[in-house]
């Protein structure tokens, strides 16, 4: 077992989560590599104990401890697999930074996330979030996976089709939640300098900017500006982005509810029909409101913020008085894109 990581019991997860919430790990685990986390997976003392993955922590809310082992890959490294003229195909390893390999590919000129660009967490957790912003999904450059079996620590590729990618969603949190770790991702980006400038905030920007013909750099760039004018930067306040998905609901419905409020905003996906989440929030009148600690950013009302003494508990109450409000109003349930880790 001399491959086994050093284990930390009650372990402070503070700086383990984007939120700030101060809780503890029965259990934690710094784990460098595939051979140490099955060696951990296989040791007698922790075969009955619940495990949990945690990378940046962008995107969990601890409202209790946690009562098991928490394991944190640490593994960033990535290689080229293959490149032609016009493609390169990479594989990352899940502990690297997503926004650092962001910023690493534009400076390579390898196009097809720099739309991604500034969105907080690792790469292990890209997928199991289908992350997506201004126009695209990581599902569009994805090639495969590999993950290791918490139960068994045997080693299995997925590829794109056995994801089951969906708006914000994958298998891995639906079927397979819980049921392995995602040790590294595969992806296919372009070497020919095309980008999607289709979601109209970011042409708007760069129309703003004057040009008219950007470049990859340009794109990542325009991208990071208009979300630091509208997220607040975790390691200032507490907060783990976007709380809550946007609602995607079907024609019929969106129909009778424009009769009630025809300035609702929307967007089509799919047959159906997608709404702002933060614009029902914001018409709830949340924007701005605060609860002792807990409150909802004065820029963005889809962010859910700690200022500073908040916990767990109390993020999620102020989370449900938000649901209820939207439901109460327009009829729509509005869903956490946060993993809610605990009793709620």
């Amino acid at each position: 077992m001399s491959n086994l990581p050093a284990i930390h019991e009650y372990f402070d997860l503070t700086d383990f989560n984007t939120m700030g919430i101060s809780v503890e790990a029965r259990y934690f685990a710094s784990v460098e590599n595939v051979e140490q986390l099955q060696a951990l997976l296989k040791d007698p003392q922790f075969k009955e104990v619940p495990k949990m993955m945690l990378g940046g922590g962008s995107n969990v809310l601890f409202v209790d401890d946690y009562e098991g082992l928490i394991i944190h890959l640490e593994n960033s490294e990535y290689r080229v697999d293959k490149e032609t003229e016009n493609e390169v195909v990479i594989t990352v390893g899940a502990g690297k930074n997503w926004h650092e390999l962001v910023l690493e590919c534009v400076e390579k000129e390898w196009s097809g996330i720099e739309n991604l660009s500034l969105i907080p967490g690792s790469m292990g957790a890209a997928p199991i979030q289908n992350i997506g912003a201004y126009g695209v999904e990581l599902e569009e450059v994805f090639v495969k996976l590999r993950a290791v079996d918490i139960v068994t620590g045997e080693i299995r590729v997925f590829n794109k089709e056995e994801c089951l990618f969906g708006y914000r969603d994958s298998i891995f949190k639906k079927e397979l939640k819980g049921k392995y770790i995602i040790t590294d991702v595969t992806l296919r980006l372009n070497k020919n300098g095309e980008v999607n400038t289709s979601y109209r905030a970011l042409s708007e920007k760069l129309d703003e900017k004057g040009i008219t013909n950007p470049t990859i750099k340009q794109v990542s760039d325009a991208v990071t500006e208009i979300r630091q004018s509208k997220l607040p930067d975790p390691t200032e306040i507490g907060n783990t982005g976007s709380f809550f998905k946007n609602p995607i609901i079907d024609k019929v419905d969106f129909t009778k509810l424009q009769k009630k409020f025809p300035e609702i905003p929307h967007y089509p996906s799919g047959n159906r029909i997608k709404i702002p989440a933060a614009w029902l929030i914001d018409q709830c009148g949340w924007k701005g409101k605060r609860v002792g600690d807990a409150g909802v950013h004065k820029m963005q009302a889809l962010v859910i913020v700690n200022y500073g003494g908040a916990t767990g508990q109390d993020i999620w109450e102020l989370a449900k008085k938000i649901q209820q409000s939207v439901t109460e109003h327009f009829g729509i349930t509005l869903r956490p894109e946060v993993n809610v880790v605990g009793n709620v």
